[in-house]
């Protein structure tokens, strides 16, 4: 049957990291997605290449975008679309000749998202930026670190794509749902930092209310507390455990052979690095793989922790399907898993610009037109 948003149209506008992970996110559930590439990019001598991860799900074709005829097969093609979707800088699509104006003025139903960094207003709307000044500017990598050390980066899993890619997928989504009700599109103002404050409010909830102070490496999920935390083991490598209710937390000082008795109180922070302490000295006296035969799998809230190689070697990874087999490169089938209309993973492009004729043509652009395009340098 196809995905669930099978029969949605998405024009995108290539752009880099989030938005191409939002565009990832859409097709894999069944979006049909055409992306606009800058003809400066189609190579000289067009070969098939590999197939790549970043550009499944999505066909190419290679505009030039200073062209007023190039600007004009974009807007036909958002006429057909549901979607359109860039991530360029507040204005800058707008001294293109394109933007929510001109397009929604051709397709009132169409759903226009904008993926920034800084939003479309404010002070820092049009400066530079990249995932890391997301998270530092909403608290977010204040809050990770040692206790007594430096803030640590993040990876751009935060901004980037949680904060950035998939709420403007979300929101695109939510936008869809809305327009098929009253035939009217709008705009999807997505700003990585509004992503990165929207997954940071519950520590905010929880900082107003005491719960999480402003000391790294002395709360409940920061590292601090003893139950919540990572060991290191006898062979240098590493587990996590994280046993936040008191009957999970039994389970796991049984499994360890200690005492609850004999141990400082867990609800007590000022003993939480005593009892650290004591867990850290179990741990380190065996194996990674002697604390994965004895608790992995049990209710005491334990993993080990794996670098990327290792995870994709994982039985329960490999038990769920979760990297598409036989590809290239590592990448992940679609999820969330839907039952009736799963997601599936596309191909990509042969090339950048290798299906503009295709796509021209099915969307109502003759072989003359395309012909002409083409001598005008409109189009590769």
């Amino acid at each position: 049957m196809g995905g669930p948003l099978q029969g949605v149209k998405i024009v995108e506008l290539a752009g880099m990291g989030a938005l191409p992970f939002a565009t990832l996110k859409l097709g894999d559930m069944g979006a049909e997605v055409i992306r606009i590439d800058r003809i400066s990019e189609v190579p000289a001598d067009p070969v098939a290449r590999p197939h790549n991860f970043w550009d499944r799900g999505r066909r190419s074709i290679a505009v030039d975008l200073k062209s007023a005829d190039g600007v004009e097969v974009v807007c036909r093609l958002a006429e057909g679309a549901e979607v359109f979707l860039e991530s360029f800088r507040p204005g800058v699509v707008e001294r293109l000749g394109l933007g929510p104006k001109v397009l929604l003025a051709r397709n009132p139903a169409l759903v226009y998202g904008r993926l920034t960094g800084w939003g479309q207003e404010g002070p820092l709307a049009q400066s530079a930026g990249h995932s890391l000044n997301y998270e530092s500017l909403t608290g977010v990598v204040r809050a990770i670190g040692p206790r007594g050390g430096p803030p640590v980066p993040p990876l751009t899993v935060v901004g980037d794509f949680a904060g950035g890619g998939m709420s403007l997928a979300y929101g695109v989504v939510c936008a869809l749902l809305e327009a098929r009700r009253s035939g009217k599109g709008q705009v999807v103002d997505a700003a990585m930092i509004d992503g990165v404050m929207s997954l940071a409010a519950p520590f905010y909830a929880m900082h107003e209310s005491g719960m999480h102070t402003d000391s790294m490496g002395s709360n409940l999920f920061d590292g601090g507390a003893p139950y919540y935390n990572v060991y290191e083991t006898s062979d240098g490598k590493y587990v996590s455990v994280a046993p936040i209710e008191g009957h999970f937390y039994a389970l796991l000082l049984e499994k360890l052979g200690l005492d609850p008795g004999e141990l400082p109180d867990r609800d007590d922070p000022k003993q939480w690095s005593t009892l650290r302490d004591k867990m850290a000295a179990i741990f380190v006296t065996q194996t990674r793989d002697h604390w994965c035969a004895l608790l992995e799998g049990t209710d005491a809230c334990f993993a080990p922790v794996l670098n990327f190689s290792e995870a994709r070697e994982h039985p329960h990874h490999v038990a769920r399907g979760t990297f598409v087999e036989g590809g290239t490169m590592p990448e992940m089938v679609p999820s969330p898993r839907l039952d009736r209309t799963p997601g599936e993973p596309g191909p990509s492009p042969a090339w950048t610009g290798a299906d503009t004729d295709p796509v021209l043509e099915e969307n109502g652009f003759s072989a003359a037109e395309i012909s002409s395009l083409r001598k005008g340098g409109a189009i590769a």
